[in-house]
């Protein structure tokens, strides 16, 4: 499993860097989890195609996780000529908020005549799914969206990827994290408390309690980015917009 960090930026592109996206490739699939508003930008300046993606995995439903979507579907349409299928798949109420997307921003696309087939899949917030040729597991966080915001665990047979989403600190994490490979945090503010979203003073605190060979922290605001050193420093990777590994 290859994973590039397309996008590792908070709703404000704090430090210039992109909405949250992340592209993951296996031998036989690639998904993009997550597509916030600024991922189309993010994906040509970095010269990957949006074309490659199989599907899109999507934790939760706020503008800088899923406000892609209908640039990504527009350009598949008018631009790039897309003709191979695309899943997007989501918690509950992913069909309608993403129909309601293209409406605001582009109204009367969601009749389109579309020239490739694409789908939405609303899968349990809280079970074991079988997609994209891999074995999802996800859970329900704490964090405000409209609808269930979930972490994310994924394995293609070799590798495990697991994903917090956006939450404050449950302890509904620990069996997302627990034997991953890679485990990708949310560390939004370094210290003062905010509903929804994870400190650093919180997070540091519980680093035991993950069972992750590795921990990346991303999404994070200025204070955070400001101190990311002490994340560096307590043996956690930091994502950065382009960043490719091995998972």
């Amino acid at each position: 499993m290859r994973l590039t960090i397309v996008g590792s930026g908070d709703a404000f592109g704090s430090g210039g860097r992109f909405n949250t996206c992340f592209r993951v490739e296996t031998a036989t699939t690639t998904i993009f989890i997550d597509f916030g508003a600024s991922s189309p930008v993010a994906l040509r300046a970095q010269g990957i195609d949006p074309n490659e993606a199989d599907g899109i995995l999507l934790s939760h439903l706020h503008g800088d996780h899923f406000g892609g979507l209908p640039f990504l579907l527009l350009d598949g349409q008018f631009l790039r000529r897309r003709e191979r299928p695309l899943v997007i798949a989501g918690p509950p109420g992913s069909r309608e908020r993403i129909t309601a997307l293209l409406e605001v921003f582009f109204p009367r696309s969601s009749g389109t005549k579309w020239r490739f087939p694409w789908e939405v899949r609303e899968i349990n917030p809280k079970g074991t799914s079988e997609l994209f040729g891999l074995t999802i597991n996800t859970t329900e966080v704490v964090h405000a969206s409209g609808a269930p915001s979930t972490a994310i665990r994924l394995s293609d047979g070799r590798s495990v990827l697991a994903y917090s989403g956006d939450t404050e600190w449950t302890d509904a994490l620990l069996p997302i994290a627990d034997g991953a490979d890679l485990f990708i945090i949310e560390c939004y503010e370094y210290a003062r408390m905010v509903s929804g979203h994870i400190t650093w003073t919180v997070l540091q605190a519980k680093l035991a309690m993950l069972g992750a060979r590795r921990i990346m922290i991303t999404h994070m605001n200025p204070s955070m980015l400001e101190r990311i050193e002490e994340a560096r420093a307590a043996g956690l990777l930091v994502a950065a917009d382009g960043l490719t590994m091995d998972v």
